[in-house]
């Protein structure tokens, strides 16, 4: 299942940018992609996946070759929701599962409480479904006025043209922010995520992206569990042994502590409905060795039976 199609599918500040996998007459999966990563975050998982299914592969907007929001606000997670919806729409779906990686997966879950008779099943690779706001309290109004000062600070830069380097030097400069996921899986990223001119190549991405704190919602404990009861989807939590936790952030700990929490509550809510598999690995497991989560993957879509690690 190596040939995929590309889409266009319009929406009104311009259009979502998709890749798209399988038989149009199966049961429909919407990948979604990390934070400031696209569509070829899924390039090498897809294809070891069953064949009957239909797989889209959106880039968020402001990501890939998706366009850009309108100038003078922020993106929001639910923004990222707003345009789930709009793809689903567009394609014409009334129920899909979702596949999402990192950030990718906090919006997948997003949408699954919000509009939760539209998912079938919710797939979170290596990713938190929610970010509690217990330990970022005190940071809480700082990632605010942040928000806000970050946007006007990037369009005090948008008369400046944007940075052509040759490359080998975008993807040295890629690999120093992305440090976990290696040159190879690198290079697949950047292939969509910049755009060649004459002097080299430029990113495509929406300047006002920035840092992740700025775009993603806290939820509080007593928000969680009430979200957790609204979803009604089947939900396969993958977290790879290296993953977004071992990211040598300095309060690993409370971030641990939090994502234990997020998984009990969603055991304890959504019980058989809910799958949890560890996989050895790091963040980017599923571009880096995709034949560990593969096969898992591939179970839980096609029975309702408990899926098995495969280590």
């Amino acid at each position: 299942m190596d040939l995929f199609s590309e889409l266009k599918l319009s929406v009104p500040w311009g259009h979502i940018a998709a890749k798209a996998w399988g038989s149009l007459q199966g049961p429909p999966v919407l990948c979604l992609h990390g934070w400031l990563d696209n569509a070829n975050s899924f390039d090498r998982l897809i294809p070891l996946l069953p064949q009957t299914f239909y797989y889209v592969a959106m880039d968020f907007g402001g990501h890939g070759l998706s366009s850009h929001h309108h100038p003078g606000f922020p993106y929001h997670q639910q923004d990222y929701v707003n345009e789930v919806l709009r793809v689903a729409a567009a394609l014409k779906w009334k129920r899909f599962s979702l596949l999402g990686h990192s950030f990718g997966g906090t919006v997948g879950s997003m949408f699954s409480y919000i509009f939760p008779e539209m998912v079938d099943k919710l797939i979170l690779l290596d990713s938190s479904p929610f970010f509690l706001d217990a330990p970022e309290m005190n940071n809480l109004l700082v990632y605010r006025r942040r928000r806000i000062e970050h946007v006007l600070q990037v369009e005090a830069k948008q008369q400046k043209p944007r940075n052509v380097v040759s490359p080998e030097d975008m993807l040295q400069s890629f690999l120093k922010n992305n440090f976990k996921v290696g040159e190879e899986c690198g290079k697949l990223l950047l292939e969509r995520g910049t755009t060649k001119v004459a002097e080299g190549v430029m990113l495509n991405r929406d300047r006002r992206l920035g840092l992740t704190e700025n775009h993603i919602e806290l939820v509080s404990k007593n928000q969680l569990e009430y979200f957790c009861m609204k979803m009604q989807a089947r939900v396969l939590h993958i977290k790879a042994t290296e993953g977004y936790v071992s990211y040598g952030r300095e309060n690993q700990d409370e971030i641990r502590d939090s994502l234990q929490f997020v998984q009990r509550v969603l055991k304890s809510t959504l019980k058989e409905r809910y799958q949890y598999v560890e996989v050895t690995g790091n963040h980017y497991v599923h571009m880096q060795e995709p034949q560990r989560v593969a096969g898992i993957i591939s179970d839980f879509l096609e029975s309702n039976r408990v899926v098995q690690a495969h280590l």
